[in-house]
């Protein structure tokens, strides 16, 4: 008989398995769980170098996996290394310009100041106003001379001011990126909102990362999210097609980042990653080229660092109206796809070819796509490639999918094809969505009762920094689907109960990463990975989910946080 490492007593254990168990007790050895069951189970696996640990009826649940989240984005975007812009910190344009102002007056001349997180459907001005948008005019009476930066919550969208574009050599007669987008006034003057494609061209001027502030971010990410009891994640986005997005977070050096940190033994956590041959705007030559060239560093362990696919940029957001959508948006227009192309043909043609060139090089391909006329195009995209040249178990899927109809949920499911969704975006964007699509589409935005029923892979994630990984968070909206603002119900049809919302955050978040069989439940041989809550989960009202403690995380058996209220016996 075995005897266990550890043995945790008097909890609930939530197994994650098909019957979706809850056990009481659960016994670790060299890293994977050895068995569950009731307390007395247990007793035949305690020697004498067992540490035994009462639970005192704290919940344990498998390590969370974070399915979409840009750590080396998220690590940038924390203070101190960038202004934090996002509501509630900021309520209005006025409260942005007052944090710029704070920076302009402790920056040194010229100097970048860069922030983000901004929401312009949480700034009063324009709530009270629709018509106003903030502008680099509002900037510049605060940083004449310093170039600002600030990239919104979504980072599908960016604010600078006149020394930011001036830097930047961009004026009213500068060609736009395909999918790209520049407002102007009336006058023709250019207002400083950049959206989709059209954010490289000032984001280009930004002081380029160095390996060490890239180091720096990771290290910080890693940490927060060890905090929040997550013990994987999936960095969506690191290529060339990166070096001009998010100021560079998404570049292709974040790849030996990784690999270095898992190669030492520094990672602490368990990371999937997508490649990015070209950003939005992107043509499929320029994908295709530059995977060809792509030299994806090599992993000492895949279990703590792997590289399964790529990623495709295919349309924009529905709050900057664009995605491409079946239907107008409140006020007109469709949006597009974002990729190269003077037409909606071409684009489509593009967006197909980069996901056939990405299917018959053997990756897995995770696709931005969140407009429903997107989706429907990028579905058959997927099924097209997959029926013109077969592959066994090739798991790609739609990253977001907000307005996915039922009959493509069932077209996916029948394909294998999963949809990765974001809880707590929902959350934060369901009132604001009401004036963008109408209160009867906004209500379906993100159908997770639909996607369950569906038989779809259902997978939910943060996309950090867009919204900070709170996964709990995501439990409670997934199961009432109230918005943060009003906290209005939107959508009571499509909740679902909390199996159903943990299983997104764990077992199948690990069929995205192809490690269902290793990870993602507490079943016996898998690995040991933990996330530890001060409370039984069961027993909570959804409402109380959000503020439940974690108290520890474990990664393959070794704790990498502890909470000071929690004692191991």
């Amino acid at each position: 008989m075995t005897t266990a490492d550890i043995v945790y007593r008097n909890g609930a254990v939530f197994v994650v398995d098909s019957e979706f168990t809850i056990a009481s007790a659960l016994a670790i050895a060299d890293g994977v769980i050895l068995a569950t069951g009731t307390d007395e189970d247990m007793d035949k696996f305690v020697g004498p170098r067992t540490v035994t640990i009462d639970l005192a009826g704290k919940t344990v649940l498998p390590g969370i996996n974070d399915s979409h989240l840009h750590a080396v984005a998220f690590g940038l975007d924390t203070p101190p290394l960038s202004l934090d812009l996002s509501f509630p910190t900021v309520r209005s344009i006025a409260d942005v310009v007052d944090a710029v102002a704070g920076s302009v007056a402790k920056a040194e001349p010229g100097e970048w100041i860069v922030g983000t997180g901004w929401d312009e459907g949480y700034l009063d001005e324009c709530v009270s106003d629709p018509a106003v948008r903030p502008t680099r005019f509002d900037l510049d009476a605060v940083s004449p001379d310093n170039p600002v930066f600030l990239q919104d919550f979504s980072r599908h969208v960016s604010w600078v001011n006149s020394a930011a574009l001036e830097r930047a050599g961009v004026d009213e007669k500068t060609v736009v990126p395909d999918g790209g987008v520049m407002p102007t006034e009336p006058s023709g003057r250019l207002i400083g909102i950049l959206q989709e494609g059209a954010q490289s061209l000032v984001q280009s001027a930004l002081p380029k990362l160095t390996r060490e502030r890239r180091t720096e971010a990771v290290r910080s990410a890693i940490s927060i999210l060890q905090r929040e009891g997550i013990t994987s994640f999936t960095d969506p986005a690191l290529g060339p097609g990166g070096e001009d997005l998010a100021g560079g977070a998404m570049g292709e050096e974040g790849l030996s980042i990784y690999a270095d940190l898992a190669a030492s033994g520094e990672l602490g956590i368990r990371v999937s990653a997508l490649m990015l041959p070209t950003g939005m705007s992107g043509t499929a030559a320029e994908f295709d080229r530059n995977l060809s060239a792509m030299e994806p560093p090599s992993t000492v362990d895949p279990r703590m660092f792997r590289i399964l696919g790529v990623k495709v940029f295919a349309d924009g957001i529905p709050p900057s109206k664009t995605a491409w959508m079946h239907q107008e948006y409140v006020g007109g227009g469709c949006g597009s796809l974002c990729v190269g192309g003077d037409t909606d043909e071409r684009r489509v043609h593009e967006v197909t070819e980069m996901i056939r060139v990405g299917h018959e090089a053997g990756h897995q391909i995770g696709v931005h796509v969140t407009g429903d006329r997107a989706i429907d195009t990028v579905a058959d995209a997927l099924i097209a490639a997959q029926t013109s040249h077969p592959r066994d178990d090739a798991r790609h899927y739609l990253i977001h999918g907000d307005f996915i109809s039922a009959q493509t949920l069932a077209l996916l499911a029948e394909h294998n094809i999963g949809v990765n969704m974001n809880p707590t975006i929902k959350w934060t964007i369901a009132d604001l969505e009401e004036g963008v699509v109408g209160v009867e589409r906004a209500a379906y935005e993100w159908p997770y009762r639909s996607a369950v029923e569906s038989g779809v892979a259902l997978m939910s994630s943060s996309d950090a920094p867009v919204t900070t990984p709170d996964w709990r968070q995501g439990i409670s909206t997934m199961m009432l689907r109230e918005s943060r603002a009003s906290g209005r119900v939107s959508g009571p049809e499509q909740t679902i109960g909390l199996a159903d919302a943990i299983r997104t955050y764990t077992i199948n978040a690990a069929w995205q990463d192809f490690a269902e069989y290793w990870k993602g439940s507490l079943e016996p041989g898998k690995v040991a990975d933990l996330c530890i809550l001060d409370g039984d989960l069961a027993a909570m009202d959804p409402h109380d989910i959000p503020s439940v403690a974690v108290v520890s995380t474990v990664v393959g058996g070794v704790e990498v946080y502890r909470a000071s209220a929690w004692v191991r016996h």
